[in-house]
């Protein structure tokens, strides 16, 4: 449709095609991204010590996938779109996305496929409604044996002599009353799937409870990501971009550099650091989930303070040739300064997202493991609106203070605090998801 907006529909309908073509692009991204990544890595059989170090290692390469793909669209799509054509330039991943799709339909019959098991959103919502029917019982020190209620009377768990696939935590214990089997459902023939929940069904829940907090202690890290296309872009604006004599670098694809340094750091991290790591503390992963998460939201502080000193440095250039109040004039300084901000924005990436893909995957109930992804992804939807608001805020603030840290005129701003106020409150988040990460517990099955 993209590819027809600029090409054979006429000049009045191709505004609304072109509109039309772009949402659809951002629905079918929202159904395929969450469930492809699943769909890959429910291929794996996590019984087998093989296919279990392969599944860690694919939420790798499947990133490695994504950044080449983004890679290949910013230096070949964006030249051809510009050098030669919109129609050939559309064309190209209209042809990509169709050869894709044929593909994956040859596999079809190769493919592992996980059953459906009823709706996992009611299966939440069935514990909620169980433990506040018995909110007035009282649970015993194990959970299991013999509970009882306010007025005396003795219940018994309704997992006494079940067979379970989660073991019971101590987490949220409120709901473990879910279950709980009371004098009414001891009398009843049938058992009410909305009074009397299994161990395992509870203990879902809790696991979806769990991510919450790992969930809002990211979000500052998802704010820093999001000024490699805002900020960084805009200070390569005023920088000198000539590359050669008669090239000029254009100031948003500096963006590659990022999807490249993800591609160059996946196979060192996937092939060298992964074995190392394994050798010393045993695990098929080599580090933590949460240790990759947290290495990663570290490097991403230290990008920011990058992009802080970089940004001092430009405005100090600005200020010795005298053209600080002349935003028009390109200061002598380099672009290419701004690629190591980039390429820590891109090893951070490696670890903290890759690390979140596989912490949403393995730790969420398997039925809900595509919306496990979604939730993952919703880390950057709701970071780059959380950017918006500090921006906002940070702009009221220094201007009624008389100094504003992100005017127009970039050289009579103050970016670089900007920057280091970031780097600030990622040390804090940071601080944050580490006492989160001390709390969470994983997955326990039997």
């Amino acid at each position: 449709m993209l590819t027809l907006s600029v090409s054979v529909v006429p000049l009045r309908f191709q505004k609304v095609l072109f509109f039309l073509s772009l949402y659809l692009v951002a629905v079918g991204e929202g159904g395929h991204k969450p469930c492809v990544q699943t769909f890959g890595a429910d291929q794996f059989d996590e019984d087998k010590l093989e296919e279990k170090r392969a599944k860690s290692s694919f939420f790798n390469w499947w990133f490695f996938g994504i950044c080449g793909g983004a890679s290949a669209g910013m230096l070949i799509v964006f030249y051809v779109q510009d050098n030669v054509g919109w129609v050939i330039g559309f064309g190209i991943p209209s042809f990509a996305m169709a050869f894709a799709l044929v593909l994956f339909l040859f596999g079809r019959r190769l493919y592992r496929r996980q059953v459906p098991m009823g709706s996992p959103v009611v299966q939440v919502v069935q514990v909620f409604v169980a433990a506040c029917c018995k909110r007035h019982l009282c649970v015993s020190k194990d959970g299991y044996e013999v509970l009882c209620s306010e007025d005396g009377g003795v219940v018994m768990a309704s997992n006494k002599g079940r067979t379970r696939s989660l073991t019971r935590t101590d987490q949220f214990r409120c709901l473990d009353k879910a279950t709980i089997i009371d004098e009414f459902d001891a009398l009843s023939d049938t058992r009410n799937n909305w009074r009397v929940c299994s161990v395992t069904q509870v203990e879902e829940l809790k696991l979806l409870l769990g991510l919450v907090p790992i969930w809002l202690s990211c979000l500052m890290f998802a704010v820093t990501q999001a000024q490699g296309a805002t900020f960084f872009t805009k200070q390569g604006s005023s920088m000198d971009t000539r590359m050669g004599h008669n090239f000029h670098v254009p100031p948003a694809s500096l963006q590659v550099t990022t999807s490249l340094a993800v591609i160059f750091t996946v196979p060192i991290y996937d092939r060298i650091l992964v074995p190392t790591a394994r050798h010393f503390t045993g695990l098929d992963s080599g580090i933590s989930k949460l240790q990759r998460i947290g290495i990663g939201m570290f490097v991403s502080i230290s990008a920011m303070v990058v992009a802080g000193l970089v940004e001092a440095r430009r405005i100090q250039i600005a200020t010795k040739y005298d053209i600080i109040d002349h935003p028009d004039i390109t200061v002598p300084m380099s672009i290419w300064w701004l690629l190591p901000q980039y390429v820590i924005v891109g090893v951070s990436d490696v670890f903290t997202v890759v690390g979140l893909q596989e912490l949403f995957y393995d730790k969420i109930p398997d039925g809900m493991r595509s919306i496990g992804s979604a939730a993952y992804l919703s880390v950057f939807g709701v970071g780059s609106l959380l950017s918006s608001v500090v921006i906002s805020v940070v702009q009221f603030v220094s201007s009624r203070a008389g100094d504003e840290w992100l005017g127009n005129n970039l050289n009579r701003a103050h970016l670089d605090y900007y920057y280091w106020l970031l780097a600030g409150l990622s040390g804090i988040w940071l601080c944050l998801y580490l006492v989160v990460s001390k709390c969470f517990l994983y997955k326990k099955t039997i």
